[in-house]
């Protein structure tokens, strides 16, 4: 009987120490991580979610996908440097409209694959011009109500828990804007245990002065807390001796919008990705994104 109960209790003292050495051995990941779609209007608008994006996909084991409204064609003003790598004249308005969109498709496919962003979704709305008002492409350009139809389709197969946006101020480009009020408007229109939460995204650099939002006028539906709720750090050290840097997926990311020529300016020019809560938001979900945000935060490698 003491033989039996001695090899019970070193049985259990055996398994006890396997599971705190599995523990201690186990990649850091949060323990549920979330599938996240991100709503964009044009083929790099979801650079301001690089590292969120290829730390969520590539080191926590989430799933990121994309949904891009428009073809990107109104991009051709900026394409010098990349007609000379495409041997095509794309600053040409005929040609640029004509090539772009394909070339961009590809170029964003290329930053994905860096990324670990899953599956692209590609709604080729019209890229008209640059404007500043949001409407335009709402009332004139867009099928709104057959994206917001695709959306719900998308959301009923796929449950995503956190869409991400690009902040709707006042200086971006409407088509920016026409995107996020189209996510607000057509998550509202859920039923409360299917809806995902809608986060703003904006970019800072240590010399940047803070950005301040609290809506955008006109449309209370994008009220948010007037400071950014969570960051992601893109200096965290990480690797051999703690000597890379999410800076380098950014850059890595960035270069294959080759087309874009002024985007690449961006180079490890913004340190921090910056999220807003947008307060038509169901608040009992916010500790589900703080705990996401928490797993984000890169425990630095040991030298």
């Amino acid at each position: 009987m003491v033989r039996k109960l001695y090899r019970s209790l070193l049985g259990f003292l055996l398994l006890a120490s396997l599971a705190v050495a599995g523990a201690a051995r186990a990649p850091e990941s949060p323990a549920h991580p979330p599938k996240i779609l991100v709503v964009v209007a044009h083929p790099d608008d979801d650079s301001c979610f690089y590292g969120l994006i290829y730390r969520t996909s590539k080191e926590l084991g989430g799933t990121v996908d994309e949904v891009v409204i428009t073809n990107g064609e109104g991009g051709y003003k900026y394409s010098t440097l990349g007609g000379v790598f495409y041997h095509l004249d794309l600053t040409n308005e005929e040609v640029g409209r004509r090539e772009l969109p394909a070339i961009r498709k590809r170029e964003l496919l290329n930053a994905g694959r860096i990324l670990g962003v899953r599956n692209y979704h590609f709604l080729d709305q019209q890229d008209l011009r640059y404007t500043l008002d949001p409407r335009e492409p709402l009332d004139q350009l867009w099928d709104v109500a057959w994206i917001k139809t695709f959306l719900t389709r998308l959301q009923t197969r796929e449950h995503y828990q956190l869409i991400l946006c690009l902040l709707p101020t006042a200086e971006t480009h409407g088509h920016h804007k026409a995107a996020t009020l189209i996510a607000l408007d057509w998550a509202k229109g859920l039923a409360p245990a299917d809806r995902p939460c809608i986060l703003g995204g904006s970019l800072s650099g240590r010399s940047d002065n803070p950005t301040r939002f609290t809506q955008l006028d006109g449309y209370p539906e994008t009220q948010v807390n007037r400071d950014p709720q969570w960051h992601f750090d893109r200096n965290q050290p990480f690797g051999f001796k703690n000597a890379l840097s999410y800076q380098m997926i950014c850059n890595w990311a960035i270069a294959e919008h080759k087309s874009q020529g002024t985007f690449s300016m961006f180079f490890s020019r913004f340190d921090t990705e910056d999220l807003w809560w947008f307060k038509a938001n169901d608040p009992a979900r916010m500790p589900m994104v703080d705990g996401f945000f928490k797993a984000l935060v890169r425990t630095p490698a040991l030298p």
